[in-house]
């Protein structure tokens, strides 16, 4: 629920437009592929590890096992920046992206009053405690479920003819206007090639998220059933939701479309509800419109839950000022939730620029650190297989571990490096140069190397020795009998889907 509630936003709903634009119908579905197949093996690489070890923390402080305290420090502190800063600074897309969807109904009202209906929604439901979130959540990703569900049904109806105006489009929009768009008018294979990595970022972006579950691990009912169930349904959350949803609106939407453009400053940038709008049907698009503006909602106060809780999480190992360590009567990291959302005033960006442009901007520099987090867990499983052929363990007796591993872990490594350094590079290019694009895309890259820099040369702590690594602390937990199996078919079927 909370992988599938942390992925499922405005990257997919709104931020599939600038992907189909850049890139074309079938470079974007390659785009998603390639990021779908990294974001898979993030998840079998992190699922084993924390299946394992469902420590508090998650694969954060696993980092410091298997790896050493410094890159623990580093990493902690980047996937901070990125939930709170970039993530919460893609919950400040989020809101801005929610203003824009807004927009949609009333246009030319100033974006500040949207933000602000939706910062204190966002902030309000982490001030009420993790009960309140987690009841909050479950309504909202049961909503994305539907509507996506939803869309992809309708999708294909209206690419075989069914709409009102009974027009079957097929593979059309493949053909002409292409399969692959020149990015910026860049001629030839270079123009299509960028554009195809432009995709990829949105699609990072998009996928951004997915290995949150693990930071849960130590409050999720018998880890050592429940996670391993988890990782194995995220396949087929990536092919239906992502890839199947992006394959259907290139189906759908031209790539040449002028409401493809998120300037366009109103939720009819949103590829869906170009769709619906160019078959005829009339009233649904508010209806979509709705529900994509409680999918920001949900994104926005999940970033802003996970943020505060890595912070709280960091204070406890000493890697944060103890201020942050303060909690209500209930439990509730309550210095932490407020200084994490202080970074969401910056939403009211929106206000000086259009919130399409801001969303652009932000969803860049989210993509990069969210690149940097996989890169890391790839590299934490690298030594973790290293510590657990040198103590000779037997993997059969995991509660779950993959075939593909060690192979998985080293292309998440290698294809998350190549993303990051192509990421902007069309700026490179000549008459293409970009401050804001170079900036959002190469600024965070730089934030980890120096983070764990600084650290080994504070600490000078070697790396973990493999004969040394501990996987024993913590793997022993103890069966809660009140999480109990599903009953019949329907309720088997809703917990596969969610």
């Amino acid at each position: 629920m909370i992988s599938i509630g942390g992925v499922i936003g405005t990257g997919l709903f709104l931020g599939t437009a600038t992907a189909l634009k850049n890139a074309g119908p079938v470079g974007a579905l390659l785009a998603y592929t390639f990021i779908g197949s990294i974001c898979f093996c993030v998840m079998v690489s992190v699922g084993e590890m924390i299946s394992l070890l469902p420590v508090a923390g998650g694969h954060i402080r696993l980092a410091a096992r298997f790896v050493d305290p410094s890159f623990s420090f580093a990493l902690g502190w980047t996937l901070w920046y990125g939930w709170s800063v970039l993530l919460n600074i893609k919950l400040i897309a989020e809101l801005s992206a929610a203003a824009t969807l807004i927009d949609y109904w009333q246009p030319g009202v100033n974006n500040a009053v949207w933000v602000t209906v939706c910062l204190v929604v966002a902030v309000g439901i982490n001030m009420f405690g993790v009960g309140i979130y987690g009841e909050s959540e479950f309504i909202f990703c049961s909503i994305k479920v539907i509507t996506i569900v939803g869309l992809i049904i309708l999708g294909i109806v209206l690419d075989l003819g069914g709409g009102p105006d009974h027009d079957r489009l097929g593979f059309r929009y493949w053909i002409s206007p292409g399969p692959f768009v020149q990015y910026n008018g860049i001629s030839g294979t270079t123009g299509r090639v960028v554009g195809w990595v432009s995709a990829t970022i949105q699609a990072a972006f998009s996928f951004c998220g997915t290995e949150v579950v693990a930071i849960t691990a130590a409050e999720v009912k018998n880890p050592h059933r429940n996670l391993p169930r988890a990782i194995r349904r995220v396949y087929a959350r990536i092919l239906v939701f992502y890839i199947g949803s992006v394959f259907i609106i290139g189906l759908l939407v031209p790539s040449n479309d002028p409401l493809l453009n998120l300037d366009s400053g109103n939720a009819s940038a949103s590829p869906f509800v170009i769709a619906i709008n160019r078959a005829g049907i009339r009233g649904l698009p508010s209806v979509i419109n709705a529900a994509f503006l409680t999918s920001a909602w949900s994104a926005a106060s999940g970033d802003l839950y996970f943020a505060s809780r890595a912070l709280y999480g960091m204070a406890a190992a000493g890697n944060a000022p103890r201020l942050f360590l303060r909690t209500t009567r209930s439990g509730l990291p309550i210095a932490s939730v407020a200084f994490c959302a202080l970074f969401t005033l910056l939403a009211y960006m929106t206000t000086s620029a259009s919130a399409g442009e801001v969303f652009t901007w932000f969803a860049n520099m989210t993509a990069t650190c969210g690149l940097w987090g996989w890169c890391a867990i790839g590299i934490m499983y690298v030594r973790y297989h290293a510590g657990f052929k040198a103590q000779m363990l037997d993997k059969c007796a995991l509660p779950y571990w993959s075939r593909l591993q060690p192979f998985a872990a080293w292309w998440v490594i290698f294809a998350c490096g190549i993303t990051m350094i192509f990421s902007g590079f069309e700026v490179f290019l000549h008459g293409q140069w970009s401050t804001a694009t170079f900036i959002t895309n190469y600024l965070p890259i730089a934030l980890f190397p120096i983070l764990y820099s600084l650290s080994k040369l504070a600490t000078r702590i070697p790396l973990v020795s493999p004969q040394d690594m501990d996987f024993v602390t913590g793997s022993h937990i103890e069966e809660d009998p009140t999480d109990l199996a599903p009953e019949n078919r329907m309720q088997e079927f809703w917990a596969w889907l969610i």
